[in-house]
């Protein structure tokens, strides 16, 4: 019960850091599509280039996040030198990769389409490289338990990041979709300068043997991170392509498509938040507590309760549409039907991502490279195959099929190989509750007062929570 106590508070630091940071990180949302109108494309081009930033990322980073975390708990091992070999695994692909981009950035701008232009993609291949480098500084300060300056670091990039938005944007009256990428470079080089005493305090020694072990232990990882990347971005990155592959719409068509798909999903997003408040706390935790006896216990109630809290934001989300739908602009309101979708996909990579453990645990990273690889397969198959026909709905129908090939994958060879006795039984049930309750909200009649639909879905929302209540016997937990 004590390593849950200290799960839910560095969930609730992580967590209050990640939604609050991402909320206010949709002041940029109906900040850009305001200001950048659908028909102008711009914010495809932004929604575009973002998704290949994401993926770019985790190339860089090559898995050396959660390889840190398995190599500084280790018996034997110095956490200094650990960091330090990490850090040179990156700092070389990031000078690799910047070579290639400003060398090769016209090409590139090319090959990429509508909108993007040599400097866009000069600009970000800095700042993505700042991110990377900044990635195993960031894991030290969860090594440490030092949840507050981590969260008070995100937090500061968003607000530094926002501020001067709304000064170019909304101040001065701009709209060149150049200072979208500009601005996010300022903040992100301005961060690193608060790492300095993490870095002056480090025995940099890179240890060659050390890291040859490190890169059999993240190689695995680096692939199922491209093929978990690749379930939340490559729709946004093939979409320009198969959009206009049969010659039905063409590419100005397409960048506007996916400026409204790229808008709605952003409210989506939320769940892709707990998800990451949950990882930042559970991760460091689980290869920590690995030893215990009752390590499997924990995990299953973990799943559990990650489960309960994730249907609870669904409905939140779901029964307040009225309301989120006005962080976009009116004119991309044409895709708010995907977001239940989305986010019922990212509530399945959250659960794939709990029962990912095992493998980890066991130092057989490869399973976890096979899940999201045959998953990351369904996911592109039905993009290619169905975005011609029904654009952006095929690409959130694509990222459900995906992560749930992934997760029952995961889970089915999980339970052979290392099983954990999860309680089914209650996860069903609250999944067929949160269920029964998203199709109430749908037959609520949109001709009501806003007033009128928002109190019924309080009412279904608050019900779901009695429920939980009772049967977790919430009110005696402390006892």
């Amino acid at each position: 019960m004590a390593s849950l106590k200290s799960l839910a508070k560095d969930t609730a630091i992580y967590g209050m850091s990640s939604i609050i940071g991402r909320f206010l990180n949709y002041l940029l949302v109906p900040l850009y599509t305001h200001v950048i109108a659908a028909a102008d494309g711009g914010y495809g081009v932004v929604t575009n280039l973002y998704a290949f930033v994401a993926l770019i990322l985790v190339i860089l980073t090559f898995g050396m996040e959660t390889t840190f975390f398995r190599f500084a708990n280790k018996e034997g091992e110095d956490y200094h030198t650990v960091f330090s070999t990490a850090m040179a695994v990156i700092a070389l692909l990031v000078a690799i990769f910047l070579t290639g981009i400003f060398l090769f950035s016209d090409e590139i701008a090319s090959a990429i389409g509508e909108g993007a232009h040599p400097e866009y993609m000069q600009i970000m291949a800095v700042c993505v490289s700042i991110d990377a480098l900044q990635a195993i500084p960031f894991s030290f300060l969860r090594f440490r338990q030092q949840a507050i300056k981590f969260a008070t670091l995100k937090m500061l990039f968003i607000i530094m990041n926002i501020g001067l938005n709304i000064i170019y944007f909304v101040t001065m009256g701009k709209n060149d979709v150049y200072y979208v990428f500009f601005l996010n470079l300022v903040c992100t080089a301005f961060i690193t300068l608060f790492f300095i005493p993490e870095f002056s305090h480090i025995r940099w020694r890179v240890d060659f043997r050390l890291m040859r072990r490190m890169l059999s232990y993240s190689w695995p990882i680096l692939i199922l991170g491209i093929a978990g990347i690749l379930n939340q971005a490559f729709d946004k990155i093939i979409f320009p392509w198969a959009y206009t592959y049969t010659g039905a719409h063409n590419s100005a068509e397409a960048t506007i498509e996916l400026g409204i798909y790229g808008a709605c999903v952003k409210i989506a997003m939320i769940m892709a938040m707990i998800t990451q408040a949950f990882r930042y706390a559970y991760e460091p935790i689980v290869f920590a507590k690995s030893k215990d006896r009752d390590s499997k216990e924990y995990y299953a109630q973990a799943m559990k309760y990650f489960i309960i809290f994730t249907l609870f934001a669904f409905l939140c989300v779901i029964g307040y549409m009225d309301i989120l739908k006005n962080i976009i602009g009116s004119d991309y309101h044409a895709g708010l039907r995907t977001v239940p979708i989305v986010m019922a996909a990212e509530i399945m990579m959250g659960i794939y991502f709990n029962l990912s453990f095992w493998y980890k645990l066991i130092d057989r990273t490869i399973w976890g490279a096979w899940f999201s690889l045959i998953g990351c397969s369904v996911l592109i198959a039905v993009n290619i195959k169905f975005i011609p026909q029904y654009g952006y709905m095929a690409c959130a129908w694509a990222g459900f099929a995906g992560y749930a090939t992934s997760m029952t994958l995961s889970y089915i060879v999980g339970q052979a190989k290392n099983p954990i006795n999860y309680p089914m039984k209650s996860i069903f049930m609250y999944f067929l509750l949160a269920a029964l309750f998203f199709v109430a909200m749908q037959f609520v009649p949109q001709d009501w007062h806003i007033a009128l639909r928002l109190g019924v879905n309080t009412l279904l929302i608050a019900v779901y929570l009695l429920i939980v209540v009772l049967r977790e016997n919430l009110l005696h937990l402390r006892k």
